[in-house]
């Protein structure tokens, strides 16, 4: 008997301590963000390393404690472009201490294309990072742009959405911020 009541008190303190997970997010799941899947249980992310601008390697294990919308993109995509502006929005309105957008180029996109990108349609507050040889992207099963993955603040991956959304929306920014109030 004792231990299965250790067993119960062992995977309720497991379901208490991953609070993203076994939070009910449905409700957010309309207008931009009706095409964001949710996992029954948080899925390992990469722990590859990424190139920032000034060349130095940095991994997502950097973001620990925060959530992260992790943005997989690249210079040719052209939803991307469309989105990129909403991702810099999102963190211009959230980011902080417990929460960063992050923008991964994936596959071939030289440092002086990503700065002319940026620049080109005024983003200015969202990280240059690249994901040189699509490491990350492969581990991670990113096939096609953009895909854009909720991580959260234990580096988990907790929901991913296929294409481009306004992520500076009502419904992504009430996303978030049940995401960061339940935390």
């Amino acid at each position: 008997m004792r231990v299965l009541r250790s067993a119960v008190l062992y995977i309720g303190a497991a379901l208490c301590a991953n609070g993203a997970a076994a939070q009910d997010l449905s409700e957010y799941l309309t207008g931009e963000m009706r095409g964001l899947v949710i996992h029954d249980a948080p899925v390992a992310a990469s722990a590859l390393p990424f190139v920032r601008a000034d060349e130095t390697e940095g991994a997502l294990a950097d973001y620990a404690g925060q959530y992260v919308v992790l943005n997989f993109w690249a210079t040719w995509c052209a939803p991307c472009r469309e989105e990129m502006p909403s991702l810099q929005n999102l963190q211009t309105q959230l980011g902080g201490e417990a929460f960063a957008v992050v923008t991964l180029a994936t596959g071939r996109n030289p440092p002086q294309a990503i700065r002319r990108f940026f620049e080109e349609i005024g983003v200015e507050s969202l990280p240059q990072y690249r994901d040189i040889n699509q490491q990350i992207a492969r581990e991670m099963g990113v096939f096609g742009l953009p895909i854009t993955v909720i991580l959260d603040p234990e580096g988990q991956e907790i929901a991913r959405l296929r294409g481009d959304a306004h992520w500076d929306s009502p419904e992504a920014v009430a996303l978030i911020e049940a995401l960061l109030a339940g935390s």
